[in-house]
């Protein structure tokens, strides 16, 4: 039933009893049609059928009897209930479809009011004035609710019946015939004076509000009709309307930061991106074929990278809890083999791409700027002779602005807003994270590195990569890495979500060149160094353009 409605762009809830179909019906006007067995549990669905019948406003609404087999008696009694229609199951889609549009031809609902334009043409009123009557009788019904319960607790019949006369005035006046009718039946109750009645009836003005308010907005839609994906749009507006509104209301940071790393350190894993974890899952299906395409993810994407070698050093301390971490992606992936690869594949935990766009900050725009840092921090070691930590420089880039694709899991519309933020008031985007969230995205990388047990190396690269004069121990890994980001910054590859800055001191005299410089040979060339490091940068510059630009396949 519910992928028959939903091919025909209608909606389906379904309770278990007759009980909560009452209520619902109770709680939620916007139901066109109701369609119900014959056996049911507790009462049956004749049961329910006449319950509705003997309802003032319910009574009209539209019912379906759908049954396995024809009993003649029951269809005689569906007919003295003015039932639509008897179905016999299996369910059929043309007869289901066919009955809801008799049903949509001439709304239940819209029976209780006169017809809207007619009405104002008779009653000399514009559709504002008449909206204006509607919505007073609401505000009139709420008000009246109160007293009129006192009434019958002074057994006062006659004040009842002159506070009900005036409400059915007022909603006579502007065509609302089912508030009359309803009203007309209280006055009725409070003149016989069957108090225990007319107060359960006094439970109705609610549903005679909400009756006017759907006739006022055919639009509406309760929360218990949106399908899961329109109730998830609506929690992501809401969301978005609570970090980018933050700032104007007062409200920064919007969660403090003790909850921010809480969530990350609960964190199983690392996130990657949904489109990039696609293509992982694909190459690593198992098969020995598959390992090297794998392998050349893993060394192209940031989130991969890292959950690699947290699930590569996970085994290895399992078989040995002294052995050295491992920081070679290309031997994590050898030591998984193809089945943990696949395993690994099967448990990613993703970020959907569209999450992280925020212009002119996109997922494409930031991945190539991890690339490029990367290649560039090899490219640099290559250069200056650092031969052994090329392999290590190159993982250590990949990896050094892991906290911002976790604080984009964690938080999406509050990284778009930091983003916003940042680009409006020409601020960092440390300054930013620090002024929404109590801490920084690098704070949260080390916090992550930590409880997972990433390479201290590459901890230090992600938490000392503005000071790295104070990674005590792996100074030079970190230096060159910062001098890589540097790089590519200043030739504007991708984009790492800070605002291209002008004014930068030169490379000579950055923290990270007062390093590595000590390690140069001597006669070192630095004009040269320079012109060929950015010349090398520009080159991968166009070869990523070219990766984006181009679709795989």
């Amino acid at each position: 039933m519910k992928g028959i409605l939903a091919r025909g762009g209608h909606r389906l809830v379904a309770v278990d009893d007759p009980g909560q179909a009452w209520e619902f019906l109770q709680r939620e006007v916007k139901v066109d049609i109701v369609f119900t067995e014959l056996t049911l549990k507790g009462s049956g669905g004749m049961e329910f059928i006449q319950r509705l019948r003997q309802d003032c406003l319910l009574k009209i609404v539209p019912v379906v009897i759908y049954t396995a087999k024809i009993d003649r008696a029951a269809v005689r009694k569906g007919v003295d209930l003015q039932v639509q229609n008897f179905l016999v199951k299996p369910y059929v889609a043309e007869s289901i479809l066919t009955e809801i549009n008799k049903a949509l031809l001439d709304p239940w609902r819209q029976r209780h009011f006169d017809e809207e334009k007619s009405f104002c043409v008779m009653a000399g009123l514009t559709p504002a004035a008449l909206h204006r009557m509607l919505e007073e009788i609401r505000t009139a019904l709420g008000g009246a609710k109160d007293f009129l319960a006192r009434c019958a607790g002074i057994n006062d019949a006659g004040a009842a019946a002159t506070r009900l006369d005036e409400l059915s005035s007022l909603a006579e006046a502007a065509g609302a015939w089912g508030v009359v009718e309803s009203l007309g039946k209280l006055r009725d109750q409070a003149i016989h004076q069957d108090w225990e009645h007319f107060l359960a009836g006094l439970g109705g003005f609610e549903f005679l509000s909400r009756l006017i308010f759907v006739q006022l907005n055919p639009a509406f839609l309760p929360d218990a009709l949106l399908t899961d994906a329109e109730r998830h749009a609506e929690g992501e507006k809401n969301e978005k309307r609570r970090w980018f509104e933050a700032d104007a209301q007062g409200r920064c940071p919007v969660v403090p930061a003790q909850e921010v790393r809480r969530r990350i350190e609960a964190l199983p894993g690392c996130p990657v991106v949904d489109t990039t974890a696609a293509m992982f899952q694909m190459a690593a299906n198992g098969r020995p074929s598959s390992l090297l395409p794998a392998m050349e993810q893993v060394e192209r994407d940031p989130g991969l990278a890292a959950q690699l070698l947290i699930a590569a050093n996970r085994l290895r301390h399992q078989e040995d809890e002294k052995a050295v971490a491992i920081d070679d992606l290309r031997r994590g992936v050898e030591m998984l083999g193809e089945l943990k690869i696949a395993t690994l594949g099967r448990e990613l935990i993703t970020l959907e791409e569209r999450l992280l766009n925020a212009l002119p900050f996109t997922w494409a725009r930031f991945w190539m700027f991890q690339i490029a840092v990367a290649r560039m921090a090899r490219q640099t070691c290559v250069y200056l002779e650092f031969n052994e930590m090329s392999s290590q420089a190159y993982t250590a880039g990949l990896l050094h602005d892991l906290g911002k694709l976790l604080l984009a899991y964690l938080y999406p519309f509050g990284w778009q807003a930091i983003l916003d933020y940042s680009h409006r008031y020409n601020v960092p985007t440390a300054e930013a994270e620090r002024y929404f969230i109590g801490c920084t995205a690098r704070e949260l990388a080390d916090v992550f590195a930590a409880k997972h047990g990433l390479p201290d190396r590459y901890r230090q690269v992600m938490a000392y990569l503005e000071k790295p004069q104070e990674a005590w121990g792996n100074e030079e890994l970190v230096a060159v890495v910062a001098l890589a980001r540097d790089l590519c910054r200043r030739n504007h590859v991708g984009h790492d979500g800070d605002r291209p800055r002008h004014h930068d001191m030169p490379l000579r005299e950055t923290p990270a060149w007062q390093i590595l410089g000590n390690r140069v040979f001597p006669g070192f060339k630095w004009d040269t160094f320079e012109a060929n490091m950015h010349t090398a940068c520009r080159d991968i510059k166009r070869e990523l353009h070219g990766w984006v630009a181009t679709p795989a396949v």
